[in-house]
């Protein structure tokens, strides 16, 4: 039986750090990956703050943008000196602002410039190199062009020989022109079909290749309903605004896709919250030895999806969003008081013990 992979995608300003920190409490397994971090910020910019992660997030991949093989190599460098797992190489994003840098999807229409990215990272690391990347560009219809079809094949093709081990691939266009960013995720329509045959396709070349599908991926049991069709899944949104859907995935991966429900228990809620006290307390030690300010907020921001649907989740979010009482958390036992009292806003069954697990 071949190992799948399940994923949290990269996304800006969301999957930081406390983030991922707090997506590991939600599963073991899954694979998690950074914002992406340009070639530039990376060159010039503060290696701490862009690199920094917990041990604890492993297994974690750094997701850079850029477009010249000798600044990706310097950086495929420094991810491994920072013990990263994998580095992922940004050939997906259509906004504007990245085309700019000459990076993201836009590379797409330069397979040959790709390769040799490909090739530097894979010669200065022995980091396993991987490349996200969309369906195709514009106008373009790989579902019904041969033409089209045959341009997003030999871009996978190029970067399969230039070492790639794995693609993920979001199966839609990505519309450089005309289109927002957040219409790009929606807009273009989604063809399942034609990435299923992209990794039949290449397989018969690169039967090592790894292909994963990303796009409109929303629970579990549409992961499970398309599980023999690619070598893993990659999910953005849903994950981050419903993260609850996490507590499936290590039981999905060890059924080989068959156990696609979840039990969001009591016993897992006290578990997570104590967790994320840990996680809070860990930070703010942290801040203290670095001399650098601290706001939970930082962390609260990112579990607001986990009670969805839960009665009391609207005032449990409020209070994981009030600003003034988020700026009054200055110790150690503010943050379980925090956590606690939020807690409290679900009912009696939320409360959970600090004393009952190792925190």
């Amino acid at each position: 039986m071949s190992i799948k992979r399940l994923a949290v995608a990269p996304m800006m300003e969301w999957t930081d750090r406390h983030c991922r920190s707090f997506h590991r409490l939600l599963t073991k397994q899954a694979v998690l990956y950074t914002e992406m971090v340009t070639a530039g910020a990376l060159m010039h910019g503060d290696l701490p703050r862009h690199l920094d992660y917990n041990s604890s997030e492993h297994p974690v991949v750094l997701q850079l943008g850029g477009s010249e093989p000798a600044d990706l190599a310097r950086c495929a460098e420094l991810a491994q000196k920072w013990s990263y797992d994998e580095i992922d190489l940004n050939c997906g994003c259509p906004s504007e602002r990245v085309q700019k840098g000459a990076f993201g999807a836009c590379l797409m229409a330069e397979p040959v410039l790709v390769a040799d990215c490909v090739r530097a990272m894979r010669a200065a690391c022995d980091r396993p190199v991987s490349v996200k990347h969309r369906l195709g560009l514009d106008q373009m219809d790989a579902s019904q062009s041969e033409r089209d079809y045959r341009f997003v094949l030999d871009f996978i093709l190029a970067v399969a020989d230039a070492g790639a081990s794995q693609v993920t691939i979001h199966a839609r266009n990505a519309v450089l022109k005309g289109l927002s960013p957040k219409e790009n995720r929606t807009k273009p329509a989604l063809h399942y079909e034609i990435a299923k045959q992209l990794r039949s396709d290449v397989q018969k070349f690169y039967p090592e290749l790894k292909v994963l599908l990303n796009g409109g991926l929303e629970t579990n049991e549409q992961i499970a309903n398309h599980w023999q069709d690619f070598d893993g899944f990659m999910v953005g949104r849903s994950a981050y605004h419903f993260p609850a859907m996490l507590l499936g995935w290590d039981d999905l991966l060890q059924s080989d896709g068959l156990a696609a429900g979840y039990l969001f228990s009591e016993t897992e809620w006290h578990r997570i919250q104590i967790g994320l006290v840990k996680q809070a307390k860990q930070w703010f030690d942290d801040c203290q030895e670095r001399q650098k300010p601290f706001y939970l907020g930082a962390i609260t921001r990112h579990i607001m999806g986990l009670a969805h649907g839960r009665a009391g989740a609207r005032r449990w979010r409020q209070r994981l969003s009030d600003h003034g009482a988020l700026a009054k958390v200055h110790t150690k036992e503010a943050i379980e008081e925090f956590f606690f009292e939020a807690s409290l806003e679900l009912g009696d069954w939320a409360a959970f013990d600090l004393n009952a697990q190792s925190a």
